[in-house]
């Protein structure tokens, strides 16, 4: 099998197996839903996190206002009584004003922090360093797993306006957010390898051969883009290692240029003529006056 190490600009994102039979099409589908799979588990971990520690969202009209403000407004959150966590709920006021303080117990939120740990896991740029593949398929399960955890947690539901609840049911708004800028549509998307674009239309063989035995790295992006950079020709790490031999030779030489002292040459004893003098009567022989 061919593994593809997908990348955006210089970051890596995950691996990616096919065949060199498989259409550029099916590979930028595939490759573009892991990767927007991955950004969904992602902001799933984030808002479960802040689930655990300051309970539901609030309506949009009660977020961000003081509770001064909302006896004055008159305003009541219907689902804080519908919403309610197993094994009771524990007071932690939002400072943000975003949730509605009204928390899991200790149990009921390791259970949502273990979860979201272990999903982040399953689908972290660190299987791209061990070797492992990530699949559509492994996405899901971490999906699963933050679903499960939920359900658990909250049996009766989360109000429909949580933003866990959600991008759990694939309504997510992410306008005017910063997550909504690393999201890639199908349509807009293109493969990059070897500062050539991988063409819709076309078979992976038609850009690297037959060869099934083949690591490549791709880069994904939006179109109109560019090329995006070249891959160096050394990585960071193959850069820190050279350094580091080259130090530890500079070392080295610096050591044995202390060693390199000749001033024994100098000595009576290293003088190779000494002895073939003596018998000749000639080694205490002093010119000038005495």
């Amino acid at each position: 099998m061919v593994i593809l190490h997908v990348k955006r600009g210089d970051e890596s994102h995950f691996l990616f197996s096919t065949g060199v039979h498989e259409p550029v099409d099916v590979l930028v589908r595939d490759i573009t839903n892991i990767y927007n799979g991955r950004l969904k588990v992602d902001r799933l971990c984030a808002e479960m996190a802040e689930l655990a520690e300051h309970g539901v969202t609030l309506p949009p009209n009660m977020q961000g206002l003081t509770d001064e403000q909302l006896v004055d407004l008159k305003l009541k959150d219907e689902w804080e009584d519908k919403c309610v966590p197993s094994g009771g709920a524990v007071f932690k006021k939002d400072d943000v004003g975003r949730r509605n303080g009204h928390a899991p117990d200790e149990k009921m939120k390791a259970i949502l922090l273990k979860t979201a740990d272990e999903a982040k896991a399953l689908i972290s740029k660190k299987q791209a360093e061990a070797g492992v593949c990530v699949t559509m398929a492994m996405v899901n399960e971490a999906l699963a797993q933050l679903r499960g955890a939920v359900m658990i947690v909250y049996p009766m539901g989360l109000p429909p306006h949580d933003p866990v609840r959600m991008e759990l049911e694939d309504r997510e708004d992410l306008s005017g957010m910063q997550a909504s800028l690393q999201v890639l549509e199908e349509s807009e998307c293109q493969l990059w390898w070897a500062a050539k674009e991988l063409q819709r239309g076309k078979k992976l063989q038609d850009y690297i051969g037959k060869n099934e035995k083949t690591k490549l790295v791709v880069k994904i992006q939006k179109k109109g883009q560019g090329a995006p950079a070249r891959e160096p020709l050394v990585t960071n790490e193959q850069h820190k290692q050279m350094m580091m031999h080259y130090y530890r030779r500079q070392e080295e030489l610096k050591k044995l240029d202390e060693a390199d002292d000749d001033s024994y040459m100098d000595s009576e004893w290293s003088d190779r003529q000494a002895l073939k003098r003596q018998f000749q009567g000639l080694s205490n022989i002093k010119w000038g006056p005495r």
